[in-house]
């Protein structure tokens, strides 16, 4: 919890001036009743009534100075907390930025989202009662008590008696209360998921009639959810009914020994009145304690939370600039030692890469070894389960190697910046993903300089242009989150629109054409032929018709490497390119 208050620094002229005017306010309130007692005592047993409109008139303007120290640190601590908030916030949305897949995958979408919105929201409503009450409840406790012993040190005792049950309250409720609360947050994440996933695959859900499964599994979340915020609540909610209690009982014990006290000449009334009211502030103190000590508790938990994310170490970095400036001024020749032609961008190659899965048995690539050149197109081919998508996740570092190298016109990728690195690929998923905006905005996410014919240009390319031009708003048509009021076919050709307009170096398409039909990916290839003359193409496919054409097919099986090579090669020299190839285009397929 401190840790993350300590973030509170440039907030620290804020917090300065909500102490003053929380002093100020504090300062007027201990005041008012020590001026009450004086017009009881003397104006009102004297009949002074000069007397009682001077202290009253001082009454109202320390009353009027008491509102306006609560209006500006109110003001004061609420712009701190929601500053503080966002800044949080922002910290929280730039570390999961910098994440690769692998921590994304530890802590989960459903739990990131939690975090960056509830967790912060709890750490910002206890920022508020922090600055309020953490600062003002010390000052009326301790101000309350040395005012009422001023008054009557007997009764003073009283006060000094009941304290100890306080505490031992507070403390009780706020230990129990802290596992609640981590056990809550726990079920708010699986909550989220649950939603989550309904949400995300509800066609899924309704073609198979699961309905009433994700209903009953929503529903068995929702109660733990609910069941776990009850006992909470239950407990809170006992802690105010005592505290008010015990403050009642105090206060009828020090109005029926003051009044004996008084009896006997030993107290005046006024004195009595004002002892009531600094009795009443200590108590009123002590309940704003036990405020905090009921949202601290959650805070913790989401303090937690928050700092488990921020403490995360990526296991991706960009190398140090220095280092990146040192490679890049290293001799052209020496950078590209295979490249025929040392004027073109775009060579790739890996050198006897291995990966394995964080916390996986098994290596999911083995020795791979290959080179893929401009002007090429490089086709990857292999069962499912084969790694071919892993291999391609590795080429712009969504993952690391655990051993080998893969290199960019000679320089290790780990030593690119990953924006560096990310701007020479154009990457088009296996599975087309869309955002919600217009059709323009979607083309042109990768390069935001473009112009609308530029947009255009890539939408005809990628056989985009037809469908697009028939809807309603043209490139300014509206696309639904998830793109879920385009077809998969259009999706994908919206996807691949897109990293035809960024202009990479390199173009990867991952299963890119697997919705397309068979006229729509002939048009699709003879269009891309100018586009991709000078770049180096990796595509990964299940269909042989999408591979044959290749000027390298690299064979994948298990994790490893069983064949590279052309079409009419490997027919001869791969059993397993041949098997595959059999059993989409049976025998005929072998002398094509």
């Amino acid at each position: 919890m401190f840790k993350i208050l300590k973030k509170l620094k440039p907030y620290r002229l804020s917090i300065v001036g909500v102490v003053f005017f929380v002093f100020l306010q504090a300062i007027s309130e201990l005041f008012l009743p020590t001026l009450m007692s004086n017009i009881v005592d003397t104006g009102v047993v004297q009949g002074d009534i000069g007397y009682i409109l001077r202290i009253g008139g001082i009454m109202l303007l320390i009353t009027l100075i008491a509102m306006f120290g609560s209006v500006i640190g109110s003001f004061l601590s609420s712009r701190v907390a929601i500053g503080f908030a966002r800044d949080l916030r922002a910290q929280v949305f730039r570390k999961v930025e910098s994440f690769s897949l692998e921590e994304f995958s530890e802590i989960g979408a459903a739990s990131l989202i939690v975090r960056t919105t509830n967790d912060v929201t709890q750490i910002q409503q206890l920022t508020v009662v922090l600055l309020r009450m953490f600062l003002r409840a010390p000052m009326l406790f301790i101000g309350g008590i040395v005012m009422a012993i001023t008054k009557n040190i007997e009764l003073a005792m009283l006060l000094v008696a009941i304290l100890p049950i306080l505490v031992i309250i507070v403390f009780f409720v706020a230990k129990k209360s802290t596992a609640l609360f981590q056990a809550m947050q726990k079920r708010i994440d699986r909550l989220n998921m649950i939603f989550r996933d309904y949400l995300t695959g509800i066609r899924v859900i309704r073609a198979f009639n699961r309905e009433n499964y994700e209903q009953q599994r929503f529903d068995k979340s929702n109660l733990e959810l609910t069941d776990t915020s009850k006992r909470v609540n239950a407990l809170l909610a006992l802690l105010m009914p005592l505290m008010v209690l015990i403050l009642n009982l105090t206060i009828v014990a020090i109005v029926w020994l003051g009044s004996i006290r008084v009896e006997h000449r030993g107290m005046q009334v006024g004195d009595l009145m004002a002892f009531v009211q600094y009795a009443s502030q200590i108590m009123f103190s002590l309940i704003m304690f036990s405020m905090m000590f009921m949202m601290i508790p959650r805070a913790s938990v989401s303090a937690v939370r928050i700092n488990e994310v921020l403490d995360i170490e990526p296991n991706i970095e960009d190398p140090a600039i220095s280092l990146l400036q040192t490679l890049l001024e290293k001799d052209k020749e020496k950078q590209l030692p295979d490249a025929p032609d040392k004027k073109r961008t775009g060579y790739l190659k890996f050198d006897k890469v291995s990966f394995c899965y964080q916390n996986a048995a098994e290596q999911v690539l083995k020795d791979i070894s290959f080179q893929a050149n401009p002007g090429e197109t490089t086709a990857i081919i292999g069962s499912t389960g084969s790694g071919k998508s892993t291999l391609i996740n590795l080429i712009p570092r969504f993952y690391d190697v655990s051993k080998g190298s893969i290199s960019i016109n000679g320089v290790d990728i780990r030593n690119i910046s990953q924006e560096e690195l990310r701007n020479m690929i154009g990457l088009v998923p296996q599975k087309a993903i869309l955002f919600t905006g217009t059709i323009a905005e979607n083309i042109s996410f990768g390069n935001n300089t473009l112009n609308i014919d530029e947009i255009k240009r890539a939408a005809k390319i990628a056989q985009a242009a037809r469908f697009i031009e028939r809807m309603p708003n043209g490139y300014n048509s509206l696309i639904a989150q998830g793109g879920t009021n385009l077809s998969g076919g259009e999706k994908q050709r919206m996807s691949i629109a897109r990293a035809i307009a960024r202009h990479p170096d390199i173009f990867i398409f991952d299963d890119s054409f697997s919705a397309l039909d068979f006229k729509t990916e002939a048009g699709l290839r003879e269009a891309l032929k100018d586009e991709i003359k000078d770049k180096t193409v990796l595509i990964v496919a299940q269909r042989v018709t999408t591979v044959m054409g290749a000027d390298q097919i690299i064979v994948l099986d298990k994790g490893e490497i069983v064949g590279i090579g052309k079409h009419h090669e490997l027919i001869k020299t791969s059993p397993v390119y041949k098997e595959i190839v059999v059993s989409q285009l049976a025998e005929e397929g072998l002398h094509e």
